[in-house]
């Protein structure tokens, strides 16, 4: 698929551009398919396309894919995508993300100071930004039905069977950054994490006609 003219800022889609989607396995291609299939049949019918992706603690990796599929959606040129993040819990987005996402050329701004803090994460000067704070899968800020829910953890896909009001349910793991929190290579695996989830959204967006 041609990337169409953007305005992303010039360090992210630098990053995009450089991704190597073909780093990705077969078996890992064929674990991403059924979300390319989700977004293709809603993007040839002109439908919203709608993601809720979902962690236990809604504070890492499913905030991480949450940005970088809309991101990722604006390098395609794909419209009407509206990217979710939740939990089986509620806890906070933890600060090392928004970290990782700023040295990979985001800006963002927190919105308030609380336990469960609201941010928003800009990849474009002239997007809205991305509303990112923890929350339960079912909270009233995401959607209520005809929406893909990935999971993207072990934890939530076993503790989830049934997300109500899903149009379909894919489970797209990743290994938790968390492991290495308070490590010497806390920086190096959350930037690792954060590219891994970018490279598998970007293939997952250029497969789209």
């Amino acid at each position: 698929m041609i990337k169409m003219k953007t305005q992303l800022f010039e360090a992210v889609d630098k990053l995009i551009s450089n991704l190597d989607t073909n780093s990705i396995s077969e078996t890992r291609k064929e674990t991403l398919q059924p979300l390319i299939d989700f977004i293709q049949e809603k993007h040839a019918n002109g439908e919203t396309i709608r993601l809720n992706f979902i962690c236990t603690h809604n504070s890492r990796r499913s905030h991480l894919s949450q940005i970088w599929a809309q991101t990722l959606a604006e390098y395609y040129n794909i419209k009407n995508v509206d990217s979710y993040s939740g939990g089986t819990e509620a806890t906070a987005l933890f600060p090392k993300v928004a970290e990782t996402l700023i040295n990979q050329g985001f800006k963002i701004q927190k919105l308030s100071e609380s336990k469960n803090p609201v941010y928003a994460v800009k990849f474009a000067s002239n997007d809205h930004s991305v509303i990112c704070f923890s929350k339960r899968l079912d909270d009233d800020f995401n959607p209520k039905s005809d929406f893909a829910a990935i999971m993207t953890c072990d934890s939530a896909n076993e503790a989830c069977p049934v997300v109500s009001g899903a149009a379909c349910r894919i489970p797209v793991t990743f290994e938790d950054p968390k492991a290495f929190d308070g490590t010497p290579q806390q920086a190096e695996k959350y930037a690792e994490r954060s590219l891994q989830i970018a490279t598998e959204l970007k293939y997952v967006f250029s497969n789209i006609k």
